[in-house]
């Protein structure tokens, strides 16, 4: 006699199923089932090679509206930054 005994396992059993249905214990069944070939499938799916990823095709150079050649100098506006006044709330 002991833990391991099987007229033990059988009051195990009927106790847990007494307290939480069968409805419960079959769901509890699916979803572990779910979880292991889950787990399997992302292990399975680590060990194979990662797809080649295509190299990104370079974008076209732009064109000036006006122009027929393509814009090759970069060209920036020169102005002086001018600091903008906090707008003052009239509820407080």
């Amino acid at each position: 006699m002991g833990i391991f005994d099987w007229k033990h396992w059988i009051v195990i059993l009927v106790v847990v199923v007494l307290v939480f249905g069968t409805k419960k214990l079959k769901n509890l069944g699916t979803d572990v089932g779910e979880s292991i070939k889950g787990f399997r499938k992302a292990m399975n799916d680590e060990e194979k090679p990662a797809e080649p990823v295509a190299t990104p095709v370079p974008p076209a150079q732009p064109v000036h509206p006006q122009a027929t050649q393509p814009i090759t100098e970069r060209r920036t506006f020169d102005v002086q930054a001018e600091k903008v006044e906090e707008p003052t709330r009239k509820d407080s």
